[in-house]
């Protein structure tokens, strides 16, 4: 989708260490029609490089999909410090993780996470979900940055 009204380009942000289920993810978000910009990061360190280099550039990502379950730390740690960052605390995010049980979705909810998909996921159930989040981009309005 061309950007029409947007002054800066919409990025998604793909914290995923599983090199097959960032490909599936992916395909299934272009399969659902969202263009927009996929920035993959296979580790928690990278992705809160990307983060932190984007509010110092003023282009950061514009939504989150954060699996839970890194090599390096765990996702909770990412969100936690997403959400007690000024710049980066609006940020949705959207838990794509293997994880089921009720009380690491309580907490990440409590956090701060938008929405929160179990993997494997539904097929139906996800492109519907991103064919929302497609008309959400198409109309959110991006913080300037220092916002």
């Amino acid at each position: 989708m061309p950007n029409r009204t947007e002054p800066r380009q919409v990025t998604i942000l793909m914290v995923e260490d599983d090199a097959g289920h960032a490909r599936l993810i992916e395909r299934n978000i272009r399969r659902a029609g969202v263009c927009n910009e996929i920035i993959h990061a296979a580790d928690g360190a990278t992705a809160l490089d990307i983060l932190n280099e984007g509010l110092a550039r003023a282009h950061r990502p514009t939504l989150v999909l954060l699996d839970l379950n890194l090599p390096d730390m765990s996702g909770i740690t990412i969100l936690e410090r997403m959400k007690a960052a000024e710049g980066l605390k609006r940020i949705p995010v959207i838990i794509l993780t293997t994880t089921d049980d009720e009380r690491e979705i309580r907490r990440c909810y409590d956090l701060g996470a938008n929405v929160y998909i179990t993997k494997p996921v539904d097929y139906e159930q996800f492109a519907t979900a991103i064919r929302q989040l497609g008309l959400f981009l198409s109309v959110i309005q991006v913080p300037e940055a220092g916002e």
